[in-house]
């Protein structure tokens, strides 16, 4: 019986839920028992249906989702309104903007589609600015959804809650800092290397590659310590604690007793 009270109370709840339908139950009446059949168990609840503001549009799952209307096909221009601004997205739900995430996605992949289409068949694509309103309404759709979330981190947590990337080493093996991106088709699924292999040429790269940042690294510390010493020549009164602090780089009390810091003043004569 519980289980029949269950299953009823089940169907109901969806029917007020997709027509919101009003569900009252008398208390005069008595409940279905065990023996009871499912119609009479259904008639059991009073149903008042409220037909205005269900409102249902036909399904269209065909592949020509994928094309635009046929009354736009061989215009040379079609009349479009602008992208979606940041400042109208932030007022929107998160409901409202998962939906719209999705329209906006459909709509750049029949757009993509269609520009496919036209330069198969050595046509112009009218008004192909429209995928980049598509795109430019999708980033500031994802920037919004990233500052609520980056928003409900910092109250929850105290951090930012976001991943932007790793260390990890690219296609000629350097190590580098890599930004998490969208991919179609993961890596994993593909069969293809997703990070470098070492190779000959590749580690002779890196090896190369080393050595020229320590010669640039070594070059730039020679030109500090150089205009330090200069400066220590100029003026030999100088605040040396001053002199360390804007340059850390080189240790500044060493180079003042150096010959090349020494000027031609009557101190250093003497």
């Amino acid at each position: 019986m519980a289980a029949l009270r269950t299953g009823v109370a089940g169907v109901v709840g969806l029917a007020a839920r997709m027509g919101r339908l009003s569900v009252s139950v008398p208390s005069q009446v008595t409940r279905p028992s065990l023996h009871t059949s499912f119609v009479t168990a259904f008639s059991h609840f009073r149903l008042t249906p409220w037909y205005a503001s269900l409102h249902t549009s036909s399904s269209h799952r065909g592949l020509m989702e994928f094309f635009d209307n046929e009354k736009n096909w061989g215009e040379t221009e079609v009349k479009v309104g602008r992208s979606w601004r940041i400042e109208e997205l932030r007022i929107k739900s998160n409901e409202d903007l998962h939906k719209l995430w999705f329209v906006l996605l459909k709509e750049k992949n029949m757009l993509l589609t269609m520009e496919h289409a036209c330069e198969e068949e050595y046509q112009v694509f009218p008004n192909p600015e429209r995928i980049d309103k598509v795109e430019e309404s999708m980033k500031n759709l994802e920037d919004v959804v990233k500052e609520r979330n980056r928003a409900y981190w910092l109250l929850e947590t105290g951090e930012d809650g976001e991943h932007h990337g790793e260390i990890g080493t690219d296609s000629l093996g350097r190590r580098r800092f890599i930004r998490y991106r969208e991919h179609t088709v993961p890596y994993w699924s593909t069969g293809r290397p997703w990070r470098s292999r070492e190779t000959p040429s590749i580690t002779k790269f890196s090896r190369l590659m080393r050595e020229k940042k320590f010669l640039e690294k070594r070059r730039a510390l020679r030109r500090i310590r150089d205009h330090v010493c200069m400066l220590l020549r100029r003026f030999p009164h100088m605040d040396l604690d001053v002199l360390q602090k804007k340059y850390p780089e080189v240790n500044v009390k060493a180079l003042r007793h150096q010959k090349r810091s020494l000027g031609h003043h009557v101190h250093n004569i003497a």
